[in-house]
């Protein structure tokens, strides 16, 4: 088989990353929505657990100098990134010691040290700042890439295609990663979208499409790299499609009753995690034991930061207004 082939290709050590980072990211949201559920969090809460696999392949494929803008479902991009999982509980619980400290919550955290743009409450909003950011890094001449993750309704939106037509015509290094887990909120991508592909639209603005098994965190990875590749080399943008599904609703508290129940069974049963960690004991030899010690290690690292978040000062009122831009006119601040 070919995708045998191809995983033989990564070492040994990278594949055992790719199982624990999707594991971080997994055991980090599902402890987010126990502590969401009990009331101890503020806000809106939009989980990724399923669709792990699109942030760890797409991740892999960058470098240090490149960025990203995610969505408002991008605890997993952050993560995959290499965030410091105790900083982004304390942002999440409100915490002075959290990335934006307490002010940026699950809808807009950041952190540009990273490369990580932020993660974007409005839909499609990351699109155009990754293809300005592309702009920068074209005119920078380093070779970085810029990455915009978004979802298939955001391909709807007008920023989506004014975005890929700019990003064509002026060959800008930018990888557009569309997560598509068949559902825009509540509605079927067939029901809001004439095509099944949205790797189709790339046609219209004269880039590569390509579609990628969203599930299969080597596929994705083959995707990506393959688009780094000739972002970096002044080819242009590509627009991929990665095909994958959310385990949850739309947000925390959505029972996602408007799913059939058969659907979300077959997606189930293709769980990234599972299927992954199945193939890594089947084809590389890992002992099922390796995979539980993994899983151990990363319940300890979430335990840990629990415990850092909660230990975090919560913010004083009269920080509301610190870090905010202010203009002068007249000696007078505006706020």
């Amino acid at each position: 088989m070919a995708k045998v082939e191809k995983r033989r290709a990564v070492s040994d050590e990278r594949l055992h990353g790719f199982l624990r980072e999707m594991l971080l990211i997994r055991r980090f949201e599902e402890k987010v929505e126990e502590r969401f559920r009990a009331g101890e969090l503020p806000g809106f809460l939009h989980v990724a657990i399923g669709q792990e696999a699109v942030a760890v392949g797409v991740c892999a494929a960058l470098e240090e100098g490149d960025v990203i803008t995610s969505t408002h479902r991008g605890h997993g991009h952050m993560l995959a990134r290499g965030a410091d999982p105790r900083r982004m509980y304390a942002e999440l619980y409100a915490r002075r010691d959290g990335y934006n400290r307490a002010k940026g919550g699950s809808l807009h955290m950041i952190d540009t040290e990273l490369g990580f743009l932020g993660a974007n409450g409005i839909v499609g909003g990351g699109i155009p700042l990754a293809t300005g950011a592309a702009l920068q890094l074209k005119r920078s001449g380093a070779g970085r890439v810029a990455v915009s993750f978004f979802g298939d309704g955001a391909t709807n939106e007008g920023a989506f295609h004014e975005s890929l037509n700019l990003a064509s015509l002026w060959k800008l290094p930018c990888l557009y990663v569309c997560e598509n887990n068949l559902y825009g909120e509540f509605t079927r991508q067939d029901r809001h979208q004439p095509i099944s592909d949205v790797a189709l639209r790339s046609a219209s603005y004269a880039m590569p499409g390509v579609i990628a098994d969203g599930n299969d965190v080597l596929d994705v990875l083959r995707a990506a790299g393959e688009a780094a590749a000739r972002a970096r080399a002044g080819e242009g943008p590509t627009l991929i499609e990665a095909k994958t599904y959310r385990h949850r609703g739309h947000y925390e508290g959505d029972m996602g009753a408007y799913r059939p129940p058969d659907e979300v069974a077959e997606w189930m049963a293709r769980d990234p995690i599972l299927t992954f960690g199945a193939r890594l004991v089947a084809d590389q030899g890992v002992k099922q034991t390796d995979l539980d010690a993994a899983a151990e290690d990363v319940e300890r690292t979430l335990d840990g930061a629990a415990e850092y978040a909660d230990a975090s000062p919560h913010p004083e009122p009269d920080e509301a207004l610190e870090d905010v831009f202010r203009e002068t006119v007249g000696g007078a601040a505006l706020r």
